[in-house]
């Protein structure tokens, strides 16, 4: 049901862009040129969205975060089949993304005096898919592991975190506006169906006295 009701907008959204739908593509095009004018006359916030551009690609998140995390609930938390949901996840979001930019084949955004430079594909933005696989994995991954107060952190930190990489590759001109949300409905959508998947709920047994969430909660409470 989760991949059924991501996969519909995000088809749509591909359709849209692989068929040049006019008002879509005026949209993206106008947004682009208005934050990418305003990157180039503001110095400072080019430095700031550059050196972004640099902390958040894919590889380094998952080098620095989504990793970690699965390695540390692995050896410490003992949650040792949510460390292989998260890495299997964060696997089969990434090689989707990169299935999805060869299939529609888009043309990054085409910037007047432009500042960067950027290469590949630009449906779905890979940093935009990728951050956001990463920051749902890991909040599902450790959520038992933490208290209330500390998952609403994490989550509005997860939320500002990739709300800001979006921002970040539109204003760097790297991507449209329908890239940055098909990249999030689709890192967001895939973890939320792998996870129910992964939780069994196809529909929950109620003669079963511990789900797997429960097994994996049990689990860390003897450690």
């Amino acid at each position: 049901m989760y991949a059924l009701v991501v996969a519909v907008p995000i088809a749509v959204l591909a359709y849209l862009v692989r068929t040049q739908f006019g008002p879509l593509i005026d949209l993206d095009q106008e947004v682009s040129v208005a934050a990418t004018d305003f990157t180039r006359s503001h110095d400072g916030f080019h430095s700031f969205a550059h050196a972004w551009e640099m902390v958040s690609q894919p590889w380094v998140m998952y080098a620095v975060l989504g990793v970690p995390a699965c390695v540390f609930a692995w050896a410490r938390l003992h949650l040792r089949t949510r460390a292989m949901w998260a890495l299997a996840t964060m696997a089969t979001g990434w090689l989707i993304a990169v299935l999805l930019k060869l299939l529609v084949q888009r043309t990054r955004p085409v910037v007047e005096d432009p500042f960067a430079v950027h290469s590949g594909y630009s449906f779905p933005s890979g940093h935009a898919t990728n951050n956001a696989i990463v920051v749902t994995v890991v909040l599902l991954l450790l959520r038992h592991a933490m208290g209330v107060t500390a998952r609403r952190v994490l989550l509005a930190v997860g939320v500002a975190w990739v709300l800001i990489t979006c921002a970040d590759r539109i204003f760097m001109g790297a991507h449209y506006l329908s890239d940055v949300t098909a990249g999030v409905l689709l890192g967001v959508g895939l973890c939320a169906a792998s996870y129910a998947g992964y939780l069994g709920w196809s529909p929950p047994n109620p003669t079963e006295n511990h789900t797997k969430e429960a097994a994996d909660d049990d689990a860390h409470q003897v450690a």
